[in-house]
């Protein structure tokens, strides 16, 4: 990241990060727990679906890249800010910082939903839009199937944030790449593991989901960041060596 005056300071970037992650599991974890199914006053149970629990996360990456991308570079998730340490893109001093941030504020956004959700008659918190493999699974998908999926899904999630913030790539669209890239990587993998690729958001609402959904946490953090890495490591590999980064809001980021 450039260490020109133009860049906000560590403190202004945290910010930015804490409002995008809140946002993300706010808006994201809570278009499933309050939207996704809803029995109306006829008892006839509508809702948004998983086509719209998709739409919802990548509308809140998109909304939050193009705020406050300018200022953080709009990562929201321990994973792409791995991703783009390894890639070269971000400091590596910076890392835990953001890290941190985006823990505390995903933890925030889910207890909030919390109690909003919570002040519903016979509200049944159930798995609270938590991630899981096994019985936790919403298919039942087994651990190995479940780390795989999670492990190539934020790598391609990692490649598309690379990619459109190439400096190759068209100006001011990153956003609207990401946040429909995360909205297809939830439309296939929901039934599989209800979509991780963002350990800060499993973080957040596996605290809520219960000790089960705890128990298997640990997978979705190492599938992503596992994820992350390879994306980090090979991208210049594959598409060619690169000398500026933009952040994902499509400011060019200087990074000699």
């Amino acid at each position: 990241m450039s260490t020109s005056p133009a860049t906000p300071r560590l403190a202004h970037r945290l910010g930015a990060e804490a409002l995008g992650t809140f946002w993300l599991v706010f808006g994201g974890a809570g278009s499933a727990v309050l939207a996704a199914k809803f029995v109306g006053d006829d008892q006839i149970s509508v809702g948004i679906g998983h086509l719209g629990v998709a739409l919802a996360f990548g509308l809140t990456v998109l909304t939050m890249a193009y705020a406050v991308g300018h200022v953080s570079g709009g990562h929201f998730n321990p994973a792409v800010t791995l991703g783009l340490a390894v890639a070269k893109r971000f400091e590596w001093r910076d890392v835990l910082p953001y890290v941190i941030t985006q823990v505390i504020a995903g933890a925030l956004g889910a207890a909030v939903l919390w109690l909003i959700a919570s002040g519903q008659p016979g509200f049944e918190p159930g798995g609270f839009a938590s991630n899981g493999y096994g019985e936790l699974s919403p298919g039942g998908f087994s651990l190995v199937a479940v780390l795989i999926a999670e492990i190539v899904l934020t790598a391609f999630f990692l490649f598309i944030i690379l990619g459109a913030t190439d400096d190759r790539a068209p100006v001011g669209f990153a956003p609207i790449a990401i946040g429909l890239g995360l909205a297809l990587i939830h439309l296939i993998s929901i039934p599989v593991s209800n979509t991780s690729v963002n350990p800060a958001r499993s973080t957040a609402t596996a605290l809520f989901g219960g000790g089960e959904y705890l128990g298997q946490l640990w997978m979705f953090w190492v599938a992503p960041l596992i994820g992350a890495a390879i994306a980090g490591l090979t991208y210049a590999i594959i598409t060619g060596v690169k000398r500026e980064a933009l952040d994902i809001s499509g400011e060019v980021e200087d990074n000699n």
